[in-house]
């Protein structure tokens, strides 16, 4: 536990990539295997225990901690409130320990000590969070209580230990991008699969690294000739792999998740590809016969049904519009260009010939002014803009800069007014950084969206002091504001909701501005939000 508490105390306050990459490198080179692992684990974004392992609820962790510091309820809730991060809350209560127990490997700490006693009576548990709060000092407490609350977020992204193992290894970053992929128990063994230079029956198994799209911040006509470049619709629908390998067809999303059995079509239609074939598209919610896909809020409906039943099946249709052929026959097509996989893709589904897996198709712009005209079109279409991508670049994994861009339309607008504020967590717990917005329904404002970015930190510090100033009610950690603060909100889209108390649901809503030019009058009505739900 000792030197993996060292590592995230130094990756905790490092800012530069290349120290933080050396810390990972030292650790992994010097730690035990089963150590390693679960270090691996944890700084990818895995979790101790679970939903189905119940090792301690953060109501249980408050509640033990007033008892063990001799602390009031209130004391300690307020505590919480100023310091953000219920893990740092819980070590900064409790003095350091006069004599420190042995010491303990991290697996055994995790394995043998709380997985022990997951899902035990609630003695049981809390004497064994007891016992690493007694015997832990500071440094070490605070990586116990990030595995209880299961918030170990240290400014590592899973791409730079990726970059880690890479440079300890010598194994290329893509194999140990994909073997990563899915779901994986920490074991002694793990490291030492993971970098081994043969391949691995199971590398057959898994999915490709996706290659993701950067946005397009610049003039689109520094990308050079329109020619270089293949162009096509941005759609609004859920990214995944289609495997169709050794006689079984998977389905993998972006987010390393299997989605076997939730989109049967889609599954049936595969099992007539050529073994051997890996395809990269989107999955979409669109009816046979109409123009432009169902909004993504039909979409969420099938996601969240491991087994749909013929209703769902015949509601909600879904299709797979495919972008891109990664694997044919066996061999993988990656390093070929895109252009070369492309037709290599459209000759495959051609002889397929089942609408349910369609190739998206290529868009057709003699130059870019005329690019741009089709991109105005992209909201009236249901899509999200145009993509750009190299027509000679190979597939590579990651947000790799320079040959493929998303081209994203403009966001719609609204003026809203500040409604409800929240406190930020981490090092933003003491500043009300979260807001909630409304908009008019007659005399009143009904809440619609929720933000926290766009402001800069003068803003925020000004608008906080305007928030306690300005609170009428307190509802927990939220306060209730006059309805006095304008701000210009930019979001994707708009859908009817009934899970939401206005009835409409907006995408990806960010504040634009601080309008201080505007009284809350004039800011803008459910009418005119409605007036633009799909």
């Amino acid at each position: 536990m000792r030197a993996f508490a060292a590592l995230y105390q130094r990756l905790d306050r490092s800012t530069a990539t290349l120290d933080k990459r050396a810390a990972l490198v030292a650790y992994f080179r010097a730690a035990q295997p089963h150590d390693a692992a679960w270090a691996l684990y944890l700084l990818s974004g895995g979790k101790v225990g679970g939903a189905r392992q119940k090792i301690a609820s953060s109501g249980e962790l408050r509640a033990w901690i007033a008892e063990a510091s001799v602390l009031p309820d209130w004391l300690v809730a307020d505590s919480y409130d100023q310091v953000g991060d219920l893990a740092e809350t819980l070590t900064l209560l409790l003095h350091d320990p006069h004599d420190s127990a042995p010491e303990r490997p991290l697996a055994e700490w995790i394995e043998g000590h709380l997985l022990a006693v997951a899902n035990q009576p609630e003695a049981v548990r809390r004497a064994a969070v007891e016992e690493g709060w007694r015997h832990l000092p500071a440094a070490e407490r605070l990586v116990f209580n990030k595995l209880l609350t299961g918030a170990l977020r240290v400014g590592v992204s899973q791409r730079l230990v990726q970059q880690a193992l890479a440079e300890l290894s010598g194994i290329d970053i893509a194999r140990i991008a994909q073997r990563m992929l899915g779901a994986w128990v920490p074991s002694p063994g793990l490291l030492a699969t993971l970098l081994t230079p043969e391949e691995l029956p199971e590398d057959r198994q898994q999915p490709y690294p996706f290659y993701l799209a950067s946005p397009l911040e610049a003039d689109v006509t520094s990308l050079g000739p329109i020619d270089d470049w293949t162009l096509e619709w941005k759609w609004d629908g859920i990214r995944l792999q289609l495997l169709r390998r050794q006689g079984e067809v998977a389905l993998w999303s972006r987010g390393e998740e299997r989605l076997d059995g939730r989109f049967p079509e889609i599954e049936h239609a595969a099992m007539a590809l050529p073994d051997g074939t890996v395809i990269d598209g989107e999955l979409l919610a669109w009816r046979d016969g109409e123009a432009q896909p169902l909004p993504f809020t039909a979409l969420q409906t099938r996601i969240q049904r491991r087994k749909p039943g013929p209703k769902t099946l015949r509601d909600t249709p879904v299709r797979v519009l495919a972008y891109d052929l990664l694997e044919l026959g066996g061999e993988d097509l990656r390093q070929q260009p895109l252009a070369a996989r492309r037709a290599r893709l459209a000759t495959v589904l051609d002889a397929l010939g089942d609408p349910r897996l369609a190739l998206s198709p290529a868009l057709v712009a003699a130059d870019w002014p005329a690019a741009a005209a089709q991109r105005t079109q992209a909201r009236e279409r249901g899509v999200e803009g145009l993509m750009l991508k190299r027509s000679s670049s190979v597939y590579q994994s990651g947000r790799r800069r320079g040959d493929w861009w998303k081209w994203k339309i403009d966001p719609l607008t609204i003026d809203a007014v500040m409604i409800y504020a929240q406190a930020g967590h981490g090092r933003r717990s003491t500043l009300y950084t979260d807001y909630t917005f409304g908009v008019w329904d007659g005399e009143r404002l009904v809440p619609v969206a929720k933000a926290y970015s766009g402001l800069d930190d003068k803003e925020i510090l000004a608008l906080d002091r305007w928030i306690r100033a300005n609170t009428l009610e307190r509802f927990g950690p939220v306060r209730s504001v006059r309805g006095e603060q304008v701000f210009e909100l930019g979001f994707e889209a708009v859908n009817r909701s009934a899970r939401h108390k206005s009835g409409i649901a907006v995408r990806f809503p960010r504040i634009l501005r601080w309008r201080h030019d505007k009284p809350a009058s004039e800011a803008d009505t459910l009418a005119q939000l409605q007036a633009l739900a799909r």
